[in-house]
């Protein structure tokens, strides 16, 4: 199966081959292309039975259940093929076509907030200074939007639609990404720009602010100093921090004789400016040293009255996760366990699980999706695990959200390994509710619905802030490249 196949818009369940541009795009395996097949030839038989076309049966809620259905099926055979049994499945309906079965399975009336939400805000038609990064935004499956210019698959207009009109998310936080402010698509303005455009078409404050902060990058000091000025004249509710990149890498416990030791001062700036919310990516490593969440159980311990919400959980892409077993040599999310397991920190403390990027590699391996779910709420608990998507880079995050509520960790890794069940009241908490307890602040009570027309609308209503990005040429680029590690 070519590439292509397997980012078919018409499948309801988008599985790539893709990436958020932290890590190498995956071919599809063997059971990914069967389970496509199968939802392929099951949806024209389903669709000739109702009457419709295969597009339309595959566009319902009908087409997501069968082919999460198909998803669950193709892994248990695999596993059965090697004498194992799946970890994990989806409960969905034995009849895909019965609308009612589908919904009940697939949607719901939770909350969702997506803690790990991005857009870039490119100018159209705009000539040269922009060829790095449209090389970079290139990368993301969003660019195959469908738009003419594929800079407009990223437009502010794209993220409310993607986010609010296309999917079940109510609430989110736009999140700061590692780019020098002078050419970053996604600076404090262009939050800003988002926050203004929700409010005018929704009115209720359902998109939150990072502050981006990198200790490395600029002036020793400068951006640690610039902290108190940026809470004071802009809405933060937290702080989004790269360990990894740009520049030097560093730790948030300052462990390490060789490396900056600016660890400390940024999080005694964080104690003394507020808000005491520290985001942090962790994993999708790019082979950094500094992307792995060793640091993160010192660091919470130290400082007990700031929250410490791990970014991507310290998945790796290249790593098969199974379960923690102390004592072992940690990879991937077990580095993350192992880190605040050695510092005494137990559920409901302050370290956060989160799941952007992870869940969405995750949903097509249901065992290994149990595994990371089942051992960060045995370890963290389930009051400490955020939803988060890493869009708009993926598209709506619908078919991420439909497959989370259908999701089920087996009653046999329940008893094996101590996992608890991944319940309805569960998997509210992380949809949302978890969320906005961190955030203190409250669901807004309508849902933020607008046409096409009003969301044109609140884009003229703002007032014209177009830039021209870098860089321009090819030095520039891998010079950018090179200051933040080959990723954004």
């Amino acid at each position: 199966m070519a590439a292509s196949e397997g980012q078919d818009p018409d499948l309801p369940i988008k599985l790539g081959p893709a990436s958020n541009g932290e890590f190498l795009p995956r071919p599809l395996g063997k059971v990914e292309i069967e389970a496509i097949r199968r939802t392929k030839d099951e949806a024209a038989r389903y669709a000739r039975r109702l009457g419709v076309g295969r597009r339309d049966f595959l566009r319902s809620i009908g087409g997501a259940a069968l082919m999460l259905g198909a998803i669950a099926a193709c892994g248990a055979e695999e596993k059965r093929s090697r004498g194992e049994r799946a970890g994990g499945t989806y409960k969905t309906p034995d009849d895909p076509a019965d609308e009612d079965a589908a919904a009940a399975a697939l949607s719901g009336n939770e909350f969702v907030f997506d803690v790990q939400t991005h857009y870039l805000n490119f100018e159209l038609g705009a000539a040269g200074g922009f060829t790095g990064l449209q090389g970079l935004a290139d990368s993301f499956p969003q660019s195959r939007c469908g738009e003419a210019d594929s800079k407009a698959c990223f437009s502010v207009e794209q993220y409310l639609d993607l986010l609010f009109a296309q999917s079940d998310t109510a609430m989110t936080v736009l999140s700061a990404i590692p780019i020098p402010d002078q050419i970053n698509p996604l600076g404090i303005a262009d939050m800003e720009l988002a926050l203004a455009m929700a409010d005018q078409l929704c009115g209720d404050g359902r998109v939150l602010l990072h502050g981006g902060v990198q200790p490395t990058m600029g002036p020793a000091g400068a951006q640690i100093e610039g902290m108190a000025s940026l809470v004071s004249d802009h809405p933060i509710s937290a702080w989004k921090i790269y360990t990894h990149a740009p520049g030097q890498g560093w730790w948030l416990d300052d462990h390490d004789a060789n490396t900056p030791k600016v660890g400390h001062d940024f999080l005694r700036r964080v104690a003394e400016t507020g808000p005491r919310i520290v985001c942090v990516h962790k994993g999708f490593s790019g082979g950094s040293e500094y992307a792995s969440p060793i640091d993160i159980g010192p660091a919470a311990k130290a400082n007990p009255d700031i929250a410490f919400v791990v970014y991507h959980s310290g998945f790796e892409a290249g790593t098969v996760e199974g379960p923690y077993v102390a004592g072992n040599r940690p990879q991937g999310v077990d580095r993350l366990l192992a880190s605040v397991q050695s510092s005494g920190i137990g559920a409901k403390e302050n370290v956060y699980a989160e799941l952007g990027s992870t869940w969405w590699i995750l949903m097509r391996d249901p065992t290994q999706a149990a595994h990371v779910l089942g051992k960060l709420l045995k370890s963290l608990g389930p009051d400490r695990i955020l939803w988060g998507t890493d869009s708009l880079w993926y598209g709506s995050p619908q078919d991420q959200i439909q497959a989370f509520r259908a999701f089920e960790i087996s009653t046999e890794f329940q008893e094996i390994y101590g996992y608890p069940a991944l319940t309805a009241e569960t998997k509210a908490k992380i949809l949302g509710a978890n969320a906005l307890a961190l955030y203190n602040v409250e669901s807004p009570k309508t849902r933020c619905s607008f046409t096409s027309q009003e969301l044109a609308e609140a884009r003229r209503a703002q007032p014209a802030a177009w830039r021209t990005f870098g860089p321009s040429t090819e030095r520039e680029l891998v010079a950018l490249l090179d200051a933040h590690g080959g990723m954004i």
